[in-house]
C-alpha cells in the first residue's frame, strides 16, 4: 500500500483496491461528484454506480460519521471519509462545473456480495496514505502552476524589454526578483535535451540569484540570462545593498556564463557586449551570434566580438529615411477595437525579423495572425517581406528608430554622384541606398565583410537567393548538406549566426549593397 503511495500515487492506490474489491474504487465528493476512479474491469461496474455513490455519500455527510456502507443485495458499497483533508483545497478546474464546497473528500468502495473477509480493515488502513497521497498531488499541481505563472511572468518581462518598453518591464518586474540590472549582458545558454530546469539551478547558484532567467518561448532547450555587466550594482537601500552583498560572488570568481558552461558537460554559451537595459533586444541578438561561434570551440564559450551596430553609422539622414519608412505603421489606427494598433504590429514585425516562422511561439500568436498582420504591415509600408532586401530595410528601420537620436553619427557633407537605381528594388530600397553610400556606413560594411573579403561566393549566392539553403546549393551546383557546412563554417569566421534566427543575413545583405553601391560609382 505504501509502495503504490510512493510509486504511482491515488490512481495506483485505486487501481490496487478495486482489484482487491473485484469491483469499483474512486473518490467521491460528498455530493457524490466522482472525483476520481477505478475498476477491476468493465464487467465489474455496478449499473447506476454513480448514483449508488451518491446515495451514499449524501447519507453519510448527513449523518456525520465516520464510516457508511449499503448494502443492495449484489453489491456492498463502503465509504470512509478522508479526514483532516478540507476539500476547499482543490484546485479551481479540478471539479466540474455546478459542484459545491463540501467539507471532505470519500473514499468509495463498490464490491459484490459476499464482502471478501477483511475488507472493511483493509479500507480503514488504507485512508491514511490515501489522504496524504492526494494532498501531495494536489500541492504539486499548485506547485507546478506557480512556476509556469512566475515562468510566464518572467517571460512577458522579457518581451517588454525586447520590444523597448523599459518602464513597463520594470514596473512588472518589481513584483518578481532579482532586481532588473541595468546596464546588463545578455547570455544564451543552450542546453542539451529536457535538463533546462537543472541548468537555471546551476546558474543561479553561479551568481547567487542576481541573473534575470528566462526560459526562451522560441528556442525549447535555450535559457537566456540578463546579467549585471559588472560584478557590483547600484542598489537603493540598505536591505538591498545587504542583500547585494550576500549573493555577489566571490572576488577573483570567474565570470557566471563561464562558470556554467565549466560546469555543464554539454551546454553551450553566448554572451553580448554590455549594453543598456533598454538595448536588451541588441544584447540578445549579440548572445545569439556569440552562441554560434561558440557551438563550434571546444570550451564551447564564446562573447561577441566587438562590431558596431548599423543604425548607429546612418545619421541625421538614415533617422530621417526611418522616420519616412515607418511613419505609415506608427500612424495606423485600426478600424476595430479586435484589430492589431500601431504597436501591436511594431512588435510582431521586430520579432519575425528576428525569429522569423517561430514568432508565434514569440507571440503566443496563431500562425494565420501571423501571417495577416505582416500583410497588413506589407500593405502599410509598401513593402514585399517575402525579399530579403525589404526584410534588410525594416530590419535597419527598427533599429534606427529604436537606437537614441545623439548616438548616431554625425551627418558629413557629400559631393558624390546620384546613387544608381538597380532593377527590382522597392522605393524604401531605393532610399535606402543614399544612406549605404554614407562614409561611415562604408567603412562599416568593410568591417564586417573583412574576415571574408575574396571568398564571398558562398555569402553572395545565398542571400541572392533570399537566405534559401536549396536554391543556393543549386546554384553553387553542391548538395543542401554542403552548402549548409560551408554556412556554418562562415559563421565560425564572421562571428555571427546565418542559418538560425535572429541571423545577421539583414547586416551581411547591408554591407554587400554598400560595398556594391560604392564599386558601381567608381
Amino acid at each position: 500500500m505504501h509502495r503504490l503511495a510512493r510509486t504511482g500515487g491515488t490512481a495506483e492506490l485505486l487501481r490496487w483496491l478495486a482489484g482487491r474489491a473485484e469491483g469499483w474504487a474512486g473518490i467521491v465528493g460528498p455530493d457524490g461528484t466522482v472525483l476520481h476512479a477505478a475498476a477491476r474491469t468493465a464487467g465489474a461496474m455496478v449499473p447506476d454506480v454513480a448514483g449508488l455513490v451518491a446515495e451514499s455519500a449524501n447519507a453519510l455527510a448527513e449523518r456525520g460519521v465516520q464510516a457508511y456502507s449499503v448494502d443492495t443485495g449484489e453489491h456492498t458499497a463502503l465509504l470512509f471519509p478522508l479526514g483532516g483533508f478540507p476539500l476547499s483545497v482543490f484546485p479551481q478546474g479540478v471539479f466540474p462545473q455546478g459542484v459545491g464546497d463540501p467539507a471532505v473528500p470519500v473514499l468509495a468502495v463498490v464490491t459484490p456480495r459476499p464482502m471478501a473477509a477483511g475488507l472493511s480493515t483493509l479500507l480503514a488502513d488504507v485512508v491514511l496514505p490515501l489522504s496524504l497521497c492526494l494532498q501531495a498531488e494536489i500541492l504539486e499541481r499548485k506547485r507546478r502552476r506557480v512556476d509556469l505563472a512566475e515562468s510566464r511572468g518572467r517571460e512577458a518581462v522579457l518581451h517588454l524589454l525586447m520590444t523597448g518598453q523599459l518602464s513597463i518591464a520594470q514596473q512588472v518586474a518589481g513584483a518578481l526578483r532579482p532586481r532588473l540590472p541595468d546596464p546588463v549582458r545578455v547570455c544564451v545558454v543552450e542546453c542539451s535535451g529536457d535538463d533546462r530546469d537543472e541548468v537555471a539551478r546551476v546558474c543561479v547558484d553561479a551568481d547567487g540569484g542576481r541573473s534575470w532567467i528566462v526560459r526562451c518561448p522560441v528556442y525549447a532547450r535555450h535559457l537566456i540570462l540578463v546579467m549585471p555587466a559588472e560584478d557590483a550594482e547600484d542598489t537603493e537601500d540598505a536591505g538591498d545593498a545587504e542583500d547585494a552583498r550576500e549573493k555577489a560572488p566571490e572576488p577573483g570568481a570567474a565570470p557566471t556564463d563561464e562558470t556554467v558552461a565549466a560546469r555543464v558537460g554539454d551546454c553551450v554559451v553566448g554572451v553580448s557586449e554590455p549594453v543598456p537595459l533598454a538595448d536588451t533586444a541588441t544584447g540578445y541578438r549579440q548572445a545569439f551570434h556569440a552562441l554560434a561561434v561558440a557551438r563550434e570551440l571546444p570550451t564551447r564559450h564564446a562573447r561577441f566580438g566587438v562590431s558596431p551596430d548599423p543604425a548607429l553609422v546612418v545619421g541625421p539622414a538614415g533617422r530621417r529615411w526611418a522616420d519616412e519608412l515607418l511613419n505609415p505603421l506608427l500612424t495606423h489606427v485600426q478600424r476595430r477595437a479586435q484589430d492589431p494598433g500601431s504597436q501591436e504590429l511594431l512588435a510582431t514585425a521586430t520579432s519575425w525579423l528576428a525569429f522569423s516562422s517561430h514568432a508565434t511561439d514569440h507571440l503566443k500568436v496563431h500562425r494565420n495572425t501571423l501571417a495577416a498582420r505582416l500583410r497588413l504591415i506589407g500593405d502599410l509600408l509598401g513593402l514585399n517581406l517575402h525579399r530579403l532586401a525589404d526584410q534588410a530595410a525594416l530590419d535597419l528601420a527598427l533599429r534606427v528608430r529604436a537606437t537614441p537620436a545623439p548616438a548616431c553619427t554625425p551627418e558629413v557633407p557629400s559631393s558624390a554622384p546620384p546613387v544608381p537605381h538597380v532593377s527590382g528594388t522597392s522605393t524604401a530600397v531605393d532610399g535606402l541606398d543614399a544612406i549605404l553610400c554614407r562614409p561611415a556606413v562604408r567603412d562599416w560594411a568593410d568591417q564586417q565583410l573583412a574576415p571574408v573579403l575574396g571568398a564571398e561566393e558562398t555569402l553572395r549566392t545565398w542571400l541572392r537567393c533570399e537566405g534559401r539553403l536549396g536554391p543556393a546549393a543549386a546554384e553553387l551546383g553542391i548538395s543542401v548538406p554542403g552548402a549548409r557546412k560551408r554556412l556554418t563554417r562562415l559563421e565560425t569566421v564572421l562571428q555571427r549566426s546565418l542559418l538560425r534566427p535572429p541571423s545577421a543575413r539583414y547586416d551581411l545583405w547591408l554591407a554587400l549593397r554598400s560595398r556594391d553601391l560604392a564599386a558601381a560609382r567608381q
